[in-house]
């Protein structure tokens, strides 16, 4: 993770850093603000490896008309995202600065105008974006007070959708979260009376993996783009008639979202007598080794990185079906 970003020298500071506050459930996470223009923007620190200068690129043929070409770091070429472009912003100003993530295993870097400082936030104080339109790609909003005296806040913070930009730019990711094994009619049978909670932020990607879903035999899925509802919801269940697990069989859920994270709702679900059986799968970008020891030791059955849909409904099948604990 991200330790320091300095201003000012020719590449800024960063330093790996061991994190606790996800392995400790507490919903609070850390941003790196960026500006493009006026507006300023944030990125989860755990999906940035560095921040460093412009670098010289080479330019694709055919490439996606938001990427520029390729930059070298350490010997290996990545893909550079002219970010202004994508987000369709006339800057007037030089992009000074490339943000060097890698999300769903792929490496990238994404061209900004300057980045200025790291913020630790709750997942409280993020807001779900309000819907203004298909193209958005805002998932949130963070209210950020500059001066701790005053009441109102001094500036807004958007959290962007990086994974569906990516999407747009790497076919291979859509096609990874639609495409699954065939199954036999008993195995959609079986499937078709098991009650799944999905919870993802991003819209895009929530409708890919519930329509995938369905089409593998799961009907019954109830979705939220929040840990905070979803778990709204699941307590909801244990007050009615009759054993929960009829009506939520398995959680799987995204790790970064608004108001509440995934960790969080995982802590809640491990620390509830009622929940405590059942199955509950991080499906999310942000699957790495250290986040799979901090999701082991916070109890869950399984983690998987995204986009990888086949491999989640093997392991729901697994949970469920061949009375697997962990996977």
């Amino acid at each position: 993770m991200l330790a320091e970003i300095k201003n000012g020298g020719d590449v800024m500071a960063v330093e790996e850093k061991k994190g606790i506050l996800l392995e400790t459930g507490t919903n609070e996470f850390e941003i790196v603000e960026f500006t493009i223009g006026t507006v300023h923007y944030g990125i989860n620190v755990a999906k940035v490896r560095e921040v460093i200068t412009r670098a010289p690129v080479t330019e694709m043929p055919q490439a996606h008309p938001y990427v520029d070409g390729l930059f070298t770091l350490r010997g290996k070429a990545i893909p550079l995202v002219n970010l202004p472009r994508c987000l369709n912003v006339q800057t007037g100003a030089e992009s000074r600065n490339i943000i060097v993530t890698e999300i769903n295993n792929y490496n990238i870097g994404f061209l900004v105008d300057s980045v200025s400082r790291i913020h630790r936030i709750s997942w409280k104080n993020m807001e779900p974006a309000p819907e203004v339109g298909d193209q958005s790609r805002v998932v949130g909003i963070v209210k950020m007070k500059e001066n701790l005296n005053s009441k109102k806040a001094d500036k807004i913070i958007l959290l962007l959708d990086f994974e569906t930009i990516i999407a747009e730019i790497n076919p291979e990711i859509n096609a990874k979260l639609t495409t699954f094994d065939e199954a036999s009619e008993d195995v959609r049978a079986r499937r078709s009376g098991i009650h799944v909670v999905c919870v993802e932020d991003s819209p895009l990607l929530r409708e890919l993996l519930v329509n995938t879903l369905h089409e593998s035999g799961y009907r019954f899925v109830r979705d939220f783009n929040n840990g905070a509802d979803a778990w709204k919801y699941i307590h909801e269940q244990a007050e009615k008639d009759g054993p929960v697990e009829d009506r939520v069989r398995i959680i799987i859920s995204d790790i970064e979202m608004p108001q509440m994270d995934g960790h969080r709702l995982l802590k809640l679900v491990r620390e509830d007598e009622r929940f405590k059986t059942i199955p509950f799968i991080l499906f999310s970008s942000l699957i790495s080794e250290e986040m799979r020891r901090k999701g082991v030791k916070m109890g869950a059955n399984g983690q998987i990185a995204k986009p990888e849909i086949n491999q989640l409904i093997g392991m729901i099948d697994d949970l469920i079906f061949n009375n697997k604990t962990q996977v």
